[in-house]
């Protein structure tokens, strides 16, 4: 992790012109970028994704959802939508970024992940390098919720270390809790400076009782162990609302806007909403946290 955290230095070192430029620009945007990520997969990262994004966009926020799932992706598939180009052609420069994204009928934009293309799971720093270039093509919206894979591959800890704002996600399985925990412990251990908000949310809990338990929970041995704070966000019902969007291919917030789940995505926005976002928000510091450099 030390030669790559080096090379990712070395790489910012070619693109400070970019980062000082933009913060220069007092007139730039200050674009939220918010990484959904968890340790296991399966525990409805890219359904808690969606859904947040149709919440803030009922707040009257532009917001684009990346999936950076870059091998597995999905949110297209979620929203019953058929790619024609996703982050692979990007990546690979045969398409640019502001060509792939796509409007949707309910009034956000998405960036398609790649499906089935397991050679960009982790990028050369030629693709790292240009992808970079490209993302500056999201910098007029006022939420980036970025996707990411399950895991901690050095590109999830990449999207996670760029981000103001790291919502993990997990369940109330013994499995889940110790993945999460896991994927906040290499966080801790592998970034040199954590000065993004931690955020947790338990998913397709039966009751109040028990989110609060798990909550409870990680946030202790977070905070005893790596002496961390996780700000616990709250909760998603194990709503049958849920399961049925999936199959419906439709988000659970559009099926049923006032189900328990709806309420629950709107409600962990709103605690979103309230948090404040770190001060050297906007894309020419994303690019910088991104590419590794120190504070």
């Amino acid at each position: 992790m030390e030669d790559q955290a080096e090379k990712l230095r070395e790489i910012m070192r070619q693109k400070n012109k970019l980062g000082e430029k933009q913060e220069k620009d007092k007139s730039a945007k200050h674009t939220r970028i918010i990484t959904i990520t968890s340790g296991k997969g399966g525990v409805g990262k890219t359904n808690t994704s969606v859904n947040m994004a149709l919440a803030y966009a009922r707040l009257g926020k532009k917001v684009v959802v990346m999936d950076a799932d870059l091998g597995l992706a999905n949110v297209n598939v979620m929203l019953n939508i058929v790619p024609k180009f996703t982050l692979y052609h990007v990546i690979r420069k045969q398409k640019t970024m502001k060509e792939i994204i796509q409007k949707t009928e309910y009034g956000i934009d998405i960036v398609a992940g790649a499906s089935g293309v397991s050679k960009i799971a982790n990028l050369t720093e030629e693709e790292r390098q240009n992808f970079i270039d490209e993302l500056e093509s999201l910098t007029n919206a006022d939420i980036i919720i970025i996707d990411t894979s399950a895991g901690v591959s050095s590109n999830v800890l990449d999207f996670v270390a760029a981000a103001d704002d790291a919502v993990i996600i997990t369940t109330p399985e013994p499995t889940a809790i110790t993945d999460a925990y896991g994927i906040i412990k290499i966080i801790a251990t592998e970034m040199d400076n954590i000065n993004m908000g931690l955020r947790l949310v338990v998913n397709r809990v039966k009751s109040v009782a028990e989110a609060k338990k798990v909550a409870d929970r990680m946030t202790q041995i977070v905070g005893q162990f790596l002496n961390l704070k996780v700000d616990y966000l709250g909760f998603i019902y194990d709503d049958p609302v849920v399961s049925q969007s999936v199959l419906r291919q439709r988000p659970f917030m559009v099926v049923d806007p006032k189900s328990r789940a709806s309420q629950c995505v709107q409600h962990i926005v709103g605690r979103m909403e309230k948090n404040e976002i770190r001060k050297d928000s906007g894309f020419g510091n994303m690019m910088r946290r991104f590419l590794g450099k120190k504070d």
